[in-house]
């Protein structure tokens, strides 16, 4: 198995204990080296409540945080200014977490394939019982 990079998606489902999703990102742990970007990490970060800060924080640093680098901030500009051309609005923390797979030949798991539409990216599609399907 590749390694993978989670969407926030996942890791929300995750914590919420959502069924299924415990169960996958436990499955990506067990069999390959799991990233989340730093963009991710803020995302989940910013939501949680007090009584849940030492479980997402057990969670996030159990994977390896990509950080927010040079090259990953300007291919994320890159993606949005070239989608933008072909009538495509890519939101920041989109083109940040598909940067940061990109740049460092992750697969990506999330539950809105929509949102990273780059056929370049490889991106694996679960569904609200945590089962992953490829990207069409």
């Amino acid at each position: 198995m590749s390694d993978h990079l989670l969407d926030s998606s996942i890791l929300i489902r995750h914590l919420r204990n959502q069924k299924g999703y415990p169960q996958l990102v436990d499955r990506f742990s067990d069999q390959a080296e799991v990233y989340i970007s730093s963009y991710t990490r803020l995302e989940v970060v910013r939501g949680i409540y007090d009584r849940e800060h030492k479980k997402t924080f057990d969670l996030l640093d159990s994977f390896i945080t990509i950080p927010m680098t040079g090259e990953i901030a300007g291919l994320a500009g890159e993606l949005i200014r070239s989608w933008r051309t072909h009538g495509v609005i890519l939101g920041d923390a989109d083109a940040v977490i598909a940067a940061s797979a990109l740049h460092n030949g992750l697969t990506l798991v999330t539950t809105n394939v929509r949102h990273f539409p780059m056929p370049e990216l490889p991106v694996m599609q679960a569904d609200e019982s945590g089962a992953l399907t490829p990207r069409p």
